[in-house]
């Protein structure tokens, strides 16, 4: 579990989060969201102890990152944006790393690299990004951690490896592990997150499971734009071919939501799902 409570963190004196509060549970995988420099990297190196708030507290498994205790770091694996791999061979990467993760599994690993068809006879920094890529992912999944953490993880994979990464990130997930992903690119892991968690200047703006969104809301797609004054219309967007609408209430068709309107909408109307979900006692 993670837990966030009244916590504050900024760069050269200037507050990036301020009261920041924020709960995850095990058996998850989060979707972490935001617009550029809403602090998602950020967040994310504050849970795994990579940066120490201000001010508040932190909780990963009920202990405190910022002491960066072996049992805990155990238990973390951070996927960053920008990979740095070093200049080593497979063997040497794994005997360097594998003993900080004692939950490590070789049989899974080997399934991962195969599957992913990354090369075994290369030096790390010489494959491809994607090739990197899929390797620490690899890596990071076959390493026993509870939490995985994922900045923009299908950046620089092809298609096919955007659907086996869906897939495989699915298959590991189990009630004891929590996956939080930070992207940009939704429609790539769009049926494989949730909840959603989404940042914007410097709070949790928004934080609930699918679930709750589709008995709050609903979406179509039309030919022309909805009428602006339309009962019900929170939303609409311009899309190729025709417009995108958010509209109160459930669809009783039980269409689909799609994620990147469904951000663009909270973003640009936070006091209208703020309402929407009070109403139900369900905290904004």
């Amino acid at each position: 579990m993670v837990t966030v409570k009244d916590m504050s963190f900024g760069y050269n004196g200037s507050n990036l989060f301020s009261g920041l509060n924020l709960e995850m549970e095990k058996g998850n995988i989060y979707g972490l969201l935001g617009l550029n420099g809403a602090g998602k990297t950020t967040l994310m190196k504050l849970l795994s102890g990579l940066l120490f708030p201000d001010e508040g507290e932190i909780r990963v498994m009920g202990e405190d990152p910022s002491k960066r205790t072996p049992g805990l770091l155990s238990r973390i694996f951070v996927l960053p944006e920008e990979l740095n791999t070093p200049s080593i061979s497979e063997k040497e990467f794994l005997l360097s790393y594998t003993p900080f993760y004692p939950g490590y599994d070789r049989v899974q690993f080997d399934r991962y690299l195969g599957e992913f068809d990354v090369p075994r006879n290369k030096k790390l920094n010489k494959l491809s990004l994607g090739q990197k890529k899929k390797f620490m992912l690899s890596f990071g999944l076959a390493c026993g951690s509870e939490l995985l953490v994922l900045d923009e993880p299908t950046n620089g994979l092809d298609i096919p490896s955007k659907g086996l990464f869906r897939r495989l990130v699915a298959e590991a997930l189990t009630e004891n592990r929590i996956f939080i992903i930070s992207t940009h690119q939704v429609r790539d892991v769009e049926s494989l997150i949730d909840p959603i968690t989404i940042l914007h200047e410097g709070r949790v703006l928004f934080e609930h499971d699918m679930a709750q969104v589709n008995d709050k809301i609903h979406m179509t797609r039309t030919s022309t734009p909805p009428a602006a004054d339309a009962e019900g219309l929170i939303y609409s967007e311009a899309a190729v071919g025709g417009y995108w609408a958010v509209w109160k209430g459930p669809d009783m068709n039980g269409g689909p939501i799609d994620l990147e309107i469904l951000f663009n909408t909270i973003i640009s109307r936070p006091e209208v799902y703020a309402e929407l979900f009070k109403r139900e006692g369900v905290p904004a």
